[in-house]
Formats: C-alpha cells, sequence, structure tokens
C-alpha cells in the first residue's frame, strides 16, 4: 500500500490503483481532485481543515460510486446522499474498495473548557496506517505507522511524547503540522522521535511525497 501525503492532515492510501483519502481539508489545494478520483473518503471530524464540506459535495457529485465515512456531525452537514454518507464509530469494522478499516475514538481533543467539543474518531486502515483525528487516540492495537499531529490548538509536546511511547508505532509520520515552520517541524521530529525523547523516527514528508507503508 502506499501513503501520499498532502497539506497538513490530508493523506491519500492507494492500493490495487484505488485510493482512499482521510480527511481532506480546506488547507488542501488539491482536496477537490482527490475526492472526486477515490473510492472512499474518511473524515475525523467537521473541523474545516480536515473537512472541506464542498470538496466532499463536489466528489459526491461527480462521482457516483464515492463513499463517505465520518461522525454523525458529518453525515448532518452533508446528507446521507442514498447511504454513500454514513456515520461510523468507536468499534466498527468497515470496508471501502479493497481496504479494510477499524474505528477508534470517540472526542476531539480539548482546546480550551469554553469551546465545546466534537465528535472524532481515528482510522487503522489495514492494520498497517493510524490516523487519529485531532485526539492523542491509543487503539490498543499494534500500529506499523502512526500519523502523528504536530501542531494545533489542543496539542501538547509532553502529552505527544506519551503518546507516542503508549502506541509504540514501528515508526511516526508528522501530519497537522500547517501551523509550523520547517523549524518548528524539524524540532517537533527531534523532540518526539530517538534523539529526544520518543522511541521512534518520525518522518516529515513533503506535500505529495509517496512512502510504502
Amino acid at each position: 500500500m502506499e501513503l501520499t501525503k498532502y497539506d497538513h492532515a490530508t493523506v491519500v492510501l492507494e492500493q490495487d490503483g484505488v485510493t482512499l483519502v482521510i480527511d481532506p481539508g480546506v488547507f488542501t489545494p488539491e482536496a477537490v481532485d482527490l475526492v472526486r478520483g477515490a473510492a472512499g473518503v474518511l473524515v475525523t471530524h467537521d473541523h474545516p481543515d480536515h473537512f472541506d464540506i464542498d470538496a466532499l459535495r463536489a466528489g459526491l457529485a461527480a462521482n457516483p460510486d464515492l463513499l463517505v465515512r465520518g461522525p454523525e456531525t458529518v453525515v448532518e452537514q452533508l446528507g446521507e446522499h442514498h447511504g454513500r454518507v454514513a456515520a461510523v464509530h468507536a468499534g466498527d469494522t468497515i470496508t471501502v474498495g479493497p481496504f479494510s478499516v477499524r474505528v477508534f475514538g470517540e472526542q476531539h481533543a480539548v482546546i480550551h473548557p469554553d469551546i465545546p467539543s466534537t465528535a472524532n474518531v481515528g482510522y487503522l486502515v489495514d492494520d498497517a496506517v493510524f490516523h487519529p483525528g485531532d485526539a492523542y487516540l491509543e487503539p490498543g492495537v499494534p500500529v506499523p505507522t502512526l500519523l502523528l499531529p504536530t501542531s494545533g490548538p489542543w496539542t501538547n509536546t509532553a502529552q505527544a511524547v506519551d503518546y507516542v511511547r503508549a502506541v509504540a508505532p514501528e515508526r511516526a509520520v508528522q501530519i497537522h503540522e500547517a501551523m509550523l515552520s520547517e523549524l518548528g517541524q524539524q524540532s517537533a521530529a527531534r523532540f518526539l522521535g530517538p534523539d529526544g525523547l520518543g522511541p521512534v523516527p518520525v518522518l516529515i514528508l513533503p506535500a505529495g511525497e509517496t512512502i510504502t507503508v
């Protein structure tokens, strides 16, 4: 399976010529095209940097086979589209094309007590790649590749170190990095990797770069 990193929280997984998009948000200029060509889209939560509603609407209109899965809040905003858009919850296992997806969750990390929380789910795809959305979700199962958020109003370096230690992936790939400069991304990778306090290397993938997972 191939993983391509796009801006911020968006990743695309490809297998047997089929693509699965996770969290196409407004920070990703290619979101419309990525969604339109995908077999499915997984949305962790309804914040715009993860959920570009216009891109999803355009993709659903252009591709009659497109499936979208996310929390109830995503379905409420998009509509069900005759079952092509459906809610998922922690404990679910779903199939999208050749991909098998396990769902974990269910709440966004606390930003501030004055800000209401929203539903947030994480996705483990083919038991190979885990995208936690905006939360330090510990799936409690082996995670070969962890997509690790490193910036945002809810992130915390100490918690992130403990999170990587708890998940104990074989490797981590930095995501959710749009609020960090290049120097900030490198600093986060050092803190969270084996040269700092973490157990495994934290890869920095430029937008559009692909690795095998």
